[in-house]
């Protein structure tokens, strides 16, 4: 009982930042399917998930590791089903990966933090050639497997890693822009952390409003719509710069020990379990990376409605304040560069 009691207060301090929407509607079963599960997001993220009343069934999948970090999530006492696959051995007759079946077949989400992480130095952009091909794997498994799951990349450089899997999922046949998102919560996080923070606020009463994409300039967060907060000029462009480059500060700290994986794992966390409220009927609003005709840049983080099937509702950015438009101007060339890139990897 004791453990149990420690389990529900766990992840009930997690939620309090989850949704803003709020319904009475009964859980039901849902699959949720980690791909790069034994990674330094992966691990985490799945620990998260398998507190989640949300998550029925949890499947675990990466190239080393998942049988025993299912293993272990497993002796968590919490309702969802545990299990871990490993791609199916080099065999003869040459055969398709059954551990990747396994893992995605009756998945409702699919998370993909799969990759290398960043190194002191290097930027999103710089994991490009080794995390766009794991992406392309495994999205490929995805338009095979479970190809009316909601797919949610957090692989970087997500500008990039978007594209590259709409265009997988093109050439399958199965493409669906209401299915495909980029995870962009963790900039939110950050935006709300450090806007609190600098202003005495308390984190859980503010939800900045965070557009774009997900790396470097092209993270812009509209702090002129934080109600009663105030900035000279200085501290507006310190906490803009902060929060855009606030991977780089983690790297730093880490030392060449990894990247921002606790963060991201938490607040991928946020993101799936919105979306698996908005599947079944609660109103949830969230910024994500997702196609869009807002801009003339075919992908865009701007807040999203979704619903049953996906995204729903793709909102409107609203006027910027001066300052904003500038950071914008700026972005929008750039965003678009890096989703040529992800397009043209697969195409070219």
């Amino acid at each position: 009982m004791v453990l149990n009691r420690f389990a529900t207060k766990a992840i009930s301090a997690v939620r309090t930042q989850s949704t803003r929407g709020y319904s009475s509607t009964a859980s039901t079963e849902a699959k949720v399917a980690v791909l790069g599960a034994a990674g330094g997001i992966g691990q985490p993220l799945s620990l998260l998930c398998k507190l989640s009343p949300e998550i029925t069934e949890l499947s675990c999948y990466d190239i080393v590791g998942t049988p025993g970090v299912a293993a272990d999530l497993s002796h968590i006492p919490t309702k969802s089903s545990t299990t871990g696959s490993l791609p199916s051995p080099v065999s003869w007759p040459l055969r398709g990966n059954g551990g990747l079946k396994e893992a995605l077949t009756g998945a409702d989400v699919v998370v993909i933090p799969a990759g290398v992480p960043r190194k002191p130095g290097m930027t999103r952009d710089d994991l490009f050639n080794t995390n766009a091909s794991i992406v392309k794997t495994l999205v490929e498994g995805c338009a095979e497997f479970c190809p009316d799951a909601m797919i949610a990349i957090i692989s970087n450089p997500v500008n990039s890693t978007v594209p590259i899997a709409a265009e997988v999922l093109k050439k399958a046949g199965v493409y669906n822009p209401k299915k495909l998102v980029g995870v962009t919560t963790l900039d939110v996080c950050r935006a709300n952390t450090f806007v609190a923070n600098s202003q005495g606020l308390d984190p859980k009463d503010v939800d900045v409003t965070v557009i774009g994409g997900h790396a470097g300039i092209t993270i812009l967060p509209l702090f002129s719509r934080v109600d009663g907060a105030k900035f000279s000029d200085e501290e507006l462009e310190a906490i803009t710069v902060r929060t855009q480059f606030g991977g780089d500060e983690v790297v730093a700290a880490k030392a060449g020990a990894g990247s921002a994986t606790l963060s991201m794992a938490y607040a991928g966390f946020l993101f799936t379990e919105n979306v698996l409220k908005a599947m079944r009927g609660e109103d949830i609003t969230q910024c994500a990376y997702v196609e869009s005709d807002l801009t003339d840049a075919k992908f865009f983080a701007s807040p999203v409605k979704f619903g049953k099937d996906g995204v729903e509702e793709i909102l409107p950015i609203g006027d910027l304040s001066p300052y904003e438009k500038q950071w914008f101007d700026k972005m929008l060339p750039e965003l678009k560069k890096q989703i040529k890139k992800g397009e043209d990897f697969i195409n070219n």
